[in-house]
């Protein structure tokens, strides 16, 4: 059985940006449909921020994506 790992539900979220987890968990996506977004920059919706070779994605766009205030 998968481990589940809780997240905050986006509404709560206060970073501005979440891991690539929690990203694809908010987005319903698996996370390598988000990695392969961030290589291809022009494939996904939203676009990471690289942050020391670490993928960032903005809270914000999440949510202007999923239409949450």
């Amino acid at each position: 059985m998968a481990m589940q790992t809780a997240f905050t539900p986006l509404e709560q979220v206060t970073n501005p940006t979440v891991t690539t987890n929690a990203a694809a968990h908010y987005l319903d996506r698996k996370p390598q449909t988000l990695r392969i977004w961030a290589v291809y920059e022009t494939a996904g919706p939203i676009r990471p921020i690289r942050i020391n070779g670490r993928l960032a994605w903005p809270t914000d766009a999440i949510r202007k994506l999923l239409g949450v205030a």
